[in-house]
């Protein structure tokens, strides 16, 4: 699934887009303010978030739109801003982000020359695995290392998003709309990684990170007002 992002809000770490090429799929860039809102609106499906028993803050971070501005992907925020200062101690960060990817078939790029790829529950578990790599800054790591590093650590994440039943990952059952839902969940030093697909909307497959946060209290419920997330 090749996508090009749109900024949202501001000061929210941007979400890395995916490729079928791994080097297309390293953790985002800045980016200058841009659509925001808009972006989301444009979606031919719904978004998720945490549902209403979270009660913290709801910030909006970026959409992923393929080269003919279909919008495949995008994440919502919930809890605190994340960053990735060095002085930053992980421990004290408490964040949920909700990424929402379209379910969308093998298919012609829209140049013609190529296809894209299917998207799946390996789509959202990569993207919510790069998207906690983007936020992280390890400990005792020197500015001029963490490129490196995080070029090493993006390789490894798409590995393991490949393969979702892989012993890596464990199951973990979490409420969707209301409903039980599979998910698959690991955890890292960094924080967790969860994704599965949403049992009422035909579609759309759920991934998200965090850290500060347990994942096995959340919940996922479709946003009625996406608007409601800028602040």
């Amino acid at each position: 699934m090749e996508t090009t992002s749109r900024p949202g809000a501001q000061g929210a770490p941007d979400e890395p887009s995916t490729s079928t090429d791994v080097e297309a799929g390293r953790a985002a860039q800045d980016v200058p303010e841009g659509r925001g809102l808009d972006g989301y609106l444009l979606a031919g499906f719904p978004w998720y978030g945490l549902d209403e028993a979270f009660t913290g803050p709801r910030w909006l971070m970026q959409v992923g739109s393929a080269a003919d501005g279909t919008v495949e992907h995008g994440s919502t925020g919930h809890g605190e801003v994340p960053s990735v200062r060095v002085e930053t101690e992980h421990a004290k960060q408490r964040f949920a982000v909700v990424v929402t990817v379209a379910d969308r078939p093998v298919r012609r790029s829209a140049d013609g020359t190529g296809t894209l790829e299917a998207t799946s529950v390996s789509s959202a578990a990569w993207l919510a695995g790069s998207g906690l790599l983007s936020c992280t800054w390890p400990s005792q790591m020197e500015r001029a290392l963490r490129d490196d590093w995080l070029n090493q650590q993006t390789a490894i994440a798409w590995e393991l998003a490949e393969d979702p039943s892989a012993p890596d990952w464990t199951s973990l059952s979490l409420p969707v709309d209301g409903v039980p839902t599979p998910f698959h969940y690991r955890e890292s030093e960094y924080g967790w990684v969860l994704a599965g697909s949403s049992p009422a909307q035909e579609g759309v497959h759920i991934g998200a990170y965090g850290r500060g946060m347990s994942a096995y209290g959340l919940g996922f419920s479709v946003i009625k007002d996406i608007a409601g997330y800028t602040g």
